[in-house]
């Protein structure tokens, strides 16, 4: 069976990056580092990171390999939580290490990635079968920088 990895590039701070990740987000760990021994294009011997590492359930590959292209809006890891403890925690975290708050439940990091900081519920409440129930719970997220989930639980129940 196949395994997918999502990939990284790192200008610089492969590893600070990846040791904060996994010191927030439950379940994570990092795995087998391995430093490109070759010339890369990237650059001499020993000049290249590649740092296995899981978030949750889900396999990263992070790799410090000078600058190529910034991370953007098109790539976002979505983190889904049960609870506004949780929701909180993660959120205040990522900005007490020079993370910047964006809107509807989105910050980037800083070193530029971009994070969905969520309810697991959101995604069913908006794609519920009631499209007023949907919009009202849409309508105040799109309101919302960090998520409020009992802000979105009344939206929902009307």
């Amino acid at each position: 069976m196949p395994k997918v990895v999502s990939n990284l590039w790192f200008a610089e701070q492969a590893r600070e990056a990846v040791e904060f990740y996994v010191s927030v987000i439950p379940d994570s760990r990092i795995g087998h580092t391995t430093i490109l021994p070759a010339e890369t294009p990237s650059g001499p011997p020993g000049s290249v990171e590649l740092i296995e590492f899981t978030l949750g359930d889900q396999a990263f590959l992070a790799m410090k390999a000078g600058p190529l292209d910034s991370f953007n809006h098109s790539f976002s890891i979505a983190v889904l939580l049960e609870g506004q403890a949780e929701i909180d925690r993660i959120w205040d975290a990522f900005l007490a290490n020079g993370g910047t708050p964006e809107a509807c439940g989105w910050l980037r990091d800083r070193w530029g990635l971009s994070w969905q900081i969520v309810p697991r519920v959101l995604s069913e409440m908006i794609a519920d079968s009631d499209e007023e129930r949907a919009k009202r719970v849409t309508e105040v997220m799109l309101g919302m920088v960090k998520i409020d989930l009992a802000a979105l639980e009344r939206a929902f129940n009307g």
